[in-house]
C-alpha cells in the first residue's frame, strides 16, 4: 500500500515541479536568466492565494486567482527592478553581468522571505483545496484535489506547449532563445519577446504556488528549498531543455516522495541536490542539454 501511496503522490508533486520548472527553463532559454527569487515568487502566490481565500469574500476560487496575480506581479518586480537594469547597465561589463542578475535574483529572494515572514509569520499554512472529496486510484484513497493537481499542471503545460509551438507569439520566443540577434536584425524587439517570456514564467509560477499551498502547504523557509527544487531540475534536465526539465521534474519529484515517506520528511530534499552534485560531475549538460 506504502508503495502505491509513493506512485500517486509522486505523480502530483512532479507534475506541480514540471510546471514550475518549465517557467523556470522558459526564461533562462530565451533570456539567459536563472532567476534563484523563483521560490519567493512562488511563496507570495502561495501566501497572498491563502489569506485572501481565508480571510476576504472571495473564497477558495478568488484567493486562487489574487495568489496568481500576486505571482505574476512579483515575477514583472523582479524582472523590472532587478535584472532588466542589470542587463542594461553600462557600468557592469557583458561577460560579468550573469553572475550579477544571479547574486541580485538570489538577494532579491532573500528580501522576499523576509518580508513575507514577516507580514504573515514564518509558520506553514494550508490552503483549502479546490475540490473536496476522496477517490480511490490504484485501491489508494486520494484526495480529488491531489488528482485535480496533477492534471490541470498537464493541461497548462499542453497549452504553453500549443503557445510555443503554434503560434507567432511562440516562435519568436524560440528563435530568441536560438539567436536573439538575427531576430533584431529582422525587427523584432527584444525586450518586448522578454516581457512576454516574463508574463508567461510570472502565470506559470502564481498557478504552482497556489497548488502547492493547496496540497502539501507552505511556509516562509520553503522559499530556498523550492528554488533548490527548481534549479536542480533545470540542470538535471539540461539548461534550457524544457523536455528534460519535464523528465528531471519526475525524478526530483519521486526522490523527494521516498525520501519523505522512507526516511523522513524534512529530508526530502538532500537526495535532489546529491544528484545535482553528480550531475555536474558526471554530466555538466544534463539529460537533454546541448552541451
Amino acid at each position: 500500500m506504502t508503495t502505491l501511496q509513493i506512485l500517486v503522490d509522486g505523480f502530483a508533486i512532479s507534475s506541480l515541479y514540471a510546471l514550475a520548472a518549465v517557467g523556470f527553463t522558459l526564461i533562462f532559454g530565451v533570456s539567459g536568466v536563472l532567476n534563484l527569487a523563483h521560490g519567493g515568487i512562488m511563496l507570495v502566490a502561495a501566501l497572498v492565494g491563502w489569506w485572501v481565500a481565508g480571510e476576504t469574500p472571495l473564497g477558495t476560487y478568488g484567493g486562487t486567482l489574487v495568489g496568481i496575480l500576486a505571482g505574476l506581479l512579483t515575477a514583472y518586480l523582479t524582472y523590472f527592478l532587478v535584472v532588466r537594469p542589470i542587463q542594461r547597465s553600462k557600468a557592469i561589463a557583458q561577460e560579468e553581468k550573469e553572475i550579477f542578475v544571479l547574486t541580485g535574483t538570489l538577494l532579491w529572494g532573500i528580501m522576499i522571505q523576509t518580508g513575507m515572514a514577516y507580514v504573515f509569520s514564518d509558520n506553514p499554512v494550508t490552503m483549502r483545496p479546490l475540490i473536496p472529496g476522496v477517490i480511490a486510484v490504484m485501491g489508494v484513497r486520494t484526495p480529488i484535489n491531489e488528482v485535480m493537481i496533477a492534471v490541470l499542471c498537464w493541461v497548462i503545460i499542453g497549452l504553453l506547449w500549443v503557445l510555443i509551438n503554434r503560434t507567432p507569439a511562440g516562435k519568436q520566443m524560440l528563435a530568441a532563445s536560438i539567436n536573439p540577434r538575427g531576430l533584431t536584425l529582422l525587427g523584432f524587439e527584444l525586450s518586448q519577446i522578454y516581457f512576454r517570456v516574463w508574463t508567461i514564467y510570472g502565470v506559470l509560477a502564481g498557478v504552482a504556488g497556489v497548488l502547492l499551498a493547496s496540497f502539501l502547504g507552505v511556509g516562509t523557509a520553503n522559499a530556498g528549498q523550492l528554488t533548490a527544487s527548481a534549479f536542480s531540475i533545470v540542470v538535471l534536465g539540461g539548461l534550457g531543455s524544457v523536455s528534460g526539465s519535464l523528465i528531471a521534474a519526475y525524478v526530483v519529484g519521486y526522490l523527494e516522495t521516498l525520501t519523505a515517506y522512507l526516511i523522513a520528511p524534512t529530508l526530502r530534499p538532500i537526495p535532489a541536490l546529491i544528484l545535482l552534485v553528480l550531475v555536474v560531475y558526471l554530466r555538466p549538460q544534463g539529460l537533454l542539454g546541448r552541451r
